[in-house]
């Protein structure tokens, strides 16, 4: 099944309580009203820690910023307010595991593995803005933890040198097909990409970081043979901060999550047979040689009194023969099944 990752990030808008409401109603159980089968939810919630310190330039840091998503009168101003201390990062940690969730880390810097001295996440994410970053890939290698690497702005050669970097340490690395556009509009995803990841990188799981709106695109993607799938997630699109609106609400998450584990249920094997099913619909609709006249006992049974009807509990046509210029044990009514037991 693919490893579901419902992303945080700064939807917590700075609060370790909506952090763990995120968390809550992500990982309530469900109910596919279908058939009234529990489905596997959420795997995994993934929070990000940046290092101010080395973010951004002092003119972006100290720029205004007047966006109705601010959090303060500069651009670092607001970054403060949505950054979480490492205590708080350990206290989200926790509370997820308590709910039975893996716990995925966004490392952006290499001061952030300061994190790593409190709790050992499961796995290690590196954003698209990082993947040329190889001294904190390298860094984030030596920790042994398995790591996310997500493509969203770089090309084949850029994932290449991140890969080679971090498998000089060890080879848990899955790379994300993305597009770092917000909302990424759908021309421009290019799904196809999956299969390529997956022939040029065959010893690595290949997933898919999604930024477009609503649920079709992931579910595509796990069709595609995804192996991961990424989605942001809010508990209201219309709170205020930039990432909400291209976030799934919960009941988004809910009804994508039903989606992919419906998807993973019907995609079966690569062969083709006849379920079990289908069984009792066959024997109702399937059609069998009938008598389109009425035939007396005794005589012949020729091609001129046959056509087919349902249901299929008889002789089918490729069947004729054992029918054809036999004698009628009993007379038969027009419009009748014939069974053996008429002939």
């Amino acid at each position: 099944m693919s490893y579901l990752i419902a992303e945080i990030g700064q939807n917590h808008n700075g609060s370790v309580d909506l952090a763990k409401l995120i968390i809550d109603l992500t990982s309530r159980e469900i109910i596919d009203k279908f058939d009234s089968t529990k489905v596997k939810g959420i795997d995994a919630v993934k929070l990000t820690k940046r290092d101010l310190q080395n973010e951004l330039s002092a003119s972006e840091m100290n720029r205004k910023y007047e966006s109705i998503h601010s959090f303060g009168k500069t651009y670092g101003q607001h970054r403060e307010y949505l950054e979480l201390n490492d205590e708080q990062h350990l206290e989200i940690y926790n509370y997820a595991k308590s709910k039975d969730l893996d716990f995925v880390e966004t490392l952006c810097g290499i001061n952030c593995l300061s994190l790593l001295k409190l709790f050992l996440p499961d796995k290690l994410k590196v954003a698209s803005r990082d993947l040329t970053n190889l001294p904190l890939l390298e860094a984030m290698a030596e920790t042994n933890i398995p790591i996310i690497l997500s493509t969203g702005m770089s090309g084949l050669s850029e994932i290449h040198d991140a890969v080679n970097s971090i498998s000089k340490f060890h080879d848990k690395i899955s790379i994300l097909h993305c597009l770092s556009q917000y909302p990424a509009e759908y021309q421009n995803i290019n799904l196809k990409s999956i299969y390529f990841l997956k022939k040029e990188f065959p010893n690595y799981k290949i997933g898919y970081s999604d930024h477009s709106i609503g649920i079709s695109i992931p579910t595509a993607a796990v069709a595609m043979g995804a192996e991961i799938i990424e989605k942001h997630v809010t508990i209201d699109r219309d709170l205020k901060g930039s990432d909400h609106k291209g976030s799934l609400s919960v009941v988004g998450i809910e009804k994508m999550v039903r989606d992919i584990r419906n998807l993973e249920r019907a995609l079966g094997k690569e062969t083709l047979f006849e379920s079990e099913a289908i069984k009792e619909t066959k024997l109702k609709l399937e059609r069998s040689l009938a008598s389109n006249c009425p035939i007396k006992k005794g005589e012949l049974i020729t091609i001129d009194k046959l056509h087919l009807l349902s249901p299929g509990t008889g002789f089918k046509w490729n069947q004729k023969d054992l029918v054809l210029n036999k004698k009628a044990k009993m007379t038969i009514s027009k419009d009748e099944i014939i069974n053996k037991e008429h002939i």
